[in-house]
């Protein structure tokens, strides 16, 4: 028999990221999509530096209400990754920013 080979880091990242939609869509008994409820405790917990750091309360609503590209009032999976996706780049701008200047 075979011996199967670990995931690799990417496969465990899309893994936990899968995780952690089902996490908290499952909370109102809809697993595939995440409820304004949701979305909001997901950010609140998960990405609790970004949105301690907002000054204006409004920013999360209106992140919502941009990344719900169907405007069916909740994220799916694929309006999650985007959001994900979003903060990725985001972060690897900084990232380059400061690497640059350290040059």
């Amino acid at each position: 028999m075979a011996k199967m080979s670990s995931a690799t880091e990417t496969e465990r990242c899309i893994e936990s990221l899968i995780a952690i939609f089902q996490k908290y869509a499952v909370k109102d008994g809809n697993s595939s999509k995440l409820s304004k409820t949701e979305f909001l405790t997901f950010m609140n917990k998960e990405l609790a530096a970004f949105t301690k750091n907002q000054k204006d309360p409004g920013v999360l609503d209106r992140m919502m209400e941009k990344l719900d590209t169907n405007s069916d009032g909740q994220l799916d999976f694929q309006e999650f990754l985007n959001l994900i996706g979003g903060l990725a780049i985001a972060c690897h701008e900084l990232f380059l920013k400061s690497s640059h200047f350290q040059k």
